[in-house]
Order: C-alpha cells, then structure tokens, then sequence
C-alpha cells in the first residue's frame, strides 16, 4: 500500500511539472502571437491588394509584349515552397501542411512526381525534416529562415525562384503553407506564385485599362519581383503567426489535460491513504481484540 502511495505522489509531482512548462510555454507564444499577428495584420492589406494589381496587369496585356514571370507552358518540372515551423509542441500544425503538400503532389503533380521532377524548398525545418524522410526531393538551402526572420532573407528565397523559373529549371510554382485566422484557426492553402496567375473576367465588367509610365516593359520588369518578393514574405509572416497561435492552444489544451489528471490522481491518491489508514486501524483494533482474549 504504502508503494501504490508513492507512485501516485510520483505521478502527482511529474504531472504539476509538466503543467508549469505547458503553461510558461502558452505564455511565451502568446506573447510572440501579438507581435507576429501585428505584422501580418499590417503586411495582407498591403500584399493582396499588389497581387490583385500584378494580376489584373498580367490579365489586361495583349500580344506585343513577352512577360518571363507569366509565361504558361506544360508543366513538366514543379518547384513547391513548403512553410512550416523549426520546432514542434504547436498541435497539428506542421502534420496539415505536410499532409497538403502531400495530397497537392498526389492530385496535380504524380505523373511528375513519379518522374522525379517535383522539387521541393522547406522553409521551416520540421517541414524539411518529414517530407526528407517521406523521400521527396527536398532542399534545405532555406529552411532556416526563422532563425532570423527578415524580408531580405525571404526575398532571396523569391529571387533565387524566379530566376529558376525564368530559366525554365521549373514550370510551375507553388506556396504551400498556413494562412492566419485567429489563434485557434488557420487556413491550410496551395497558392500559385508562378506563372503569375491571371484573372478571370467577371461576367459584363469591363477590362482594365491602365496607362503606363514610363515604359510598359520597363515597368513590369521593375515591378513584377518587388510584388512576387512581397507575396512570398507574406506567406512566411503567415506561417509565423501561425505556428504561436497554434501552439498556445496546444498549450493551453495540454494545461487543461494537466487539470483534469491532476484531479483523478488526487483523487486516486486520497482513496488509497483513506484505504492505508482503514487497514490500519483495522490491524491495530484486531490486535487490541487478541491482547484482551
């Protein structure tokens, strides 16, 4: 009995421990929560609103002039940009985005895949980590941008694609990653970085009709990697609010789940000393008895 009572009172302390790290841990992420979804609150206005004007651009020019950046041609080599986090302990989080990469390589890029032509850049290590071991040809050349998150560093990661892209090593480009909610939500997505995509007239409105200075062609050169830089950073600030807010509800569960055993073990605890204490006194009254007989 009086083993069953240490082992409980073991079970009790390692789990008050537990407790104290998932709660200093819920209170860390929430902390950098705020800064992270104060930056991509600031930035998504800014970025979509330029990537509905890059597209609309790209929709609106006619024959005459050659755009690299928004050249469609037969997919035959597929780059993937895959966002996730360096550490885990954030739920389900890096688990749905592999999980999305997977199934987009399954439904749109097999043939490919299977051919060996489906490449994919990791931003994130947890991200590099499963889809290496799932046997997909994966890069680490960036999977460290969070380390020191920062827009030159992601725009290297843009550049270095859309010079690829322009060289014809891929003909396709996709983000794939996490968009930001609230703490409790994100929003898993594959988006087309290149070719930039068009858009699709809506029945009766009238096209764009832009005037441009200077120069069309200069214009869109100077413009397109600027607005293409921005979309990607985008993504990763997404991705960063992301991860915080998915793990300080993971935290906050894991606390909650810390309660609820906490209270079954003292209650186990309590019954075994109630039931220690009976058997004594049960031995002590028996043992009284037989000195009297």
């Amino acid at each position: 009995m009086a083993g069953q009572l240490k082992e409980v009172r073991n079970r009790i302390k390692s789990v008050q421990s537990t407790q104290q790290i998932t709660k200093a841990m819920k209170m860390v992420s929430a902390a950098k929560l705020r800064r992270a979804q104060d930056a991509i609150t600031q930035m998504r206005p800014y970025a979509q609103k330029l990537q509905e004007m890059l597209s609309n651009i790209v929709s609106s020019i006619e024959g005459g002039t050659t755009l690299a950046l928004a050249e469609e041609r037969a997919v035959e080599k597929v780059l993937l940009i895959v966002i996730t986090s360096d550490r885990g302990l954030c739920g389900g989080y890096n688990a749905n985005i592999v999980k999305l990469t997977k199934s987009t390589v399954a439904e749109k890029y097999s043939s490919q895949f299977n051919k060996g032509n489906v490449t994919v850049w990791n931003i994130g290590k947890k991200g590099w980590e499963s889809l290496n071991k799932a046997g997909y040809n994966t890069n680490e050349r960036f999977k460290d941008i969070y380390l020191n998150l920062n827009f030159e560093a992601v725009q290297e990661a843009a550049q270095t694609a859309m010079r690829a892209f322009e060289q014809k090593e891929f003909d396709a480009v996709e983000i794939i990653y996490s968009e930001f909610k609230n703490a409790a939500t994100q929003a898993f997505v594959a988006e087309q970085f290149l070719p930039i995509p068009k858009v699709a007239p809506k029945p009766g409105s009238k096209k764009a009709d832009f005037i441009f200075e200077p120069a069309k062609e200069v214009l869109i050169a100077e413009l397109m990697p600027k607005i293409l830089n921005t979309q990607l950073f985008k993504a990763v600030l997404d991705g960063n609010a992301s991860e915080h807010g998915a793990r300080m509800t993971a935290m906050d569960k894991a606390s909650e789940n810390a309660n609820e055993l906490l209270k079954s073990l003292k209650i186990s605890y309590n019954r075994a000393r109630q039931a220690a204490i009976t058997t004594e006194l049960t031995e002590i009254v028996s043992g009284a008895a037989a000195l009297q007989g």
